[in-house]
């Protein structure tokens, strides 16, 4: 059986499977990624652990280095890694379940896209918290090609206090995604 392969053809990955972070301290660093994402450890070693929150044998990895110190705040490098929830009510109900233990957001915003949550984890790495607004694919590319987005590139920060709340007083989703709801 002959096979062949397609060196010109722009092949895209089946999936995102993981990242690597490196941290400065990696219990600190696991119990963030747990309390935040809900992560459970696969594996741990002294200075390696490995975790995971679906059936992806690992959705990050942390690995301890002893080098200390912290880039500036824009330096360049990775900005932030993102986590989608099914619905608002998932998303809100972490937002307070979080605040309760002392973490909060430090930047929410409705990007137009998505309602996002901004964190920091205890080496300053950016963790969005997110849903999507928009049911489709078209609604979304519509939504993008609008003069709305082309003045608002980045969004409109909200409440999320005020949100949740509205949320639970039954305000209608379709209002409370809209930006400068909340």
């Amino acid at each position: 059986m002959s096979r062949s392969l397609d060196a010109g053809a722009r092949i895209r990955p089946a999936r995102f499977a993981h990242f690597v972070l490196r941290v400065s301290d990696l219990g600190r660093a696991i119990d963030w990624y747990q309390e935040v994402v809900g992560m459970q450890i696969v594996h741990r070693g002294e200075k390696l652990a490995f975790l995971s929150y679906d059936d992806e044998h690992h959705r990050v990895a942390l690995a301890e280095t002893p080098v200390a110190g912290t880039l500036p705040l824009g330096a360049p490098g990775l900005d932030h890694v993102a986590y989608a929830f099914a619905t608002l009510g998932d998303l809100l109900s972490t937002y307070r379940r979080l605040k309760a233990s002392g973490v909060e957001p430090y930047w929410p915003i409705n990007h137009g896209p998505t309602t996002s949550l901004y964190y920091r984890d205890p080496d300053g790495n950016g963790v969005e918290l997110f849903v999507d607004n928009f049911a489709t694919e078209s609604e979304l590319k519509g939504w993008m090609e609008s003069d709305a987005f082309a003045g608002n590139p980045i969004g409109v920060r909200f409440d999320p206090d005020e949100l949740a709340a509205r949320y639970e007083a039954g305000d209608p989703i379709e209002e409370l995604i809209q930006q400068g709801s909340a």
